[in-house]
C-alpha cells in the first residue's frame, strides 16, 4: 500500500506544479483523458472536459510568473481498493484557495486524475 501512496504523492505533487506553472503538458499527464473538472461554486454550475480545461489553463498568468507563495497541501489520501483512490488537497491561486477533492485511478499500472470536484474560498487581500 505505501507505494500507491508514493505514487499517488507524485502524481499530486506534479499536479501542484502544474497549475502553479500552468504546464498544460503536465497537467495532460496527471488528468485521464476523460477526467471531469467541476464546481457548484460558480454560476451556472460549471462542468467541463479536459479539452475545455486545457486552454483556459494555458491561457492564464501563471501563478510563478506573479511570484505567488505556494500552499499546496495534500490534507489526506484514501485507498478505495488497488485501483482507486480519494485525495483531498489545497493549493492557492490569486486571491482564491481551492480545497480540491480528486479521484484518481490506476490505469495500465499508472495513477491519474479522473475528477476534480473543487469548493473555491476567496481570501481577502
Amino acid at each position: 500500500m505505501s507505494d500507491a501512496f508514493q505514487a499517488i504523492g507524485a502524481v499530486l505533487q506534479d499536479y501542484f506544479d502544474a497549475l502553479y506553472h500552468c504546464d498544460v503538458n503536465r497537467l495532460e499527464r496527471v488528468f485521464h483523458p476523460a477526467a471531469i473538472y467541476a464546481t457548484a461554486d460558480e454560476t451556472p454550475f460549471l462542468h467541463r472536459t479536459m479539452d475545455v480545461y486545457f486552454p483556459v489553463v494555458a491561457a492564464r498568468e501563471s501563478p510563478a510568473s506573479r511570484g505567488e507563495e505556494r500552499r499546496d497541501h495534500i490534507d489526506a489520501i484514501e485507498l478505495a481498493g488497488d485501483n482507486t483512490a480519494l485525495a483531498r488537497v489545497r493549493c492557492s491561486i490569486g486571491a482564491r484557495d481551492f480545497v480540491d477533492l480528486l479521484t484518481l485511478v490506476r490505469v495500465e499500472g499508472e495513477w491519474r486524475i479522473i475528477a476534480k470536484i473543487f469548493q473555491i474560498i476567496e481570501r481577502a487581500a
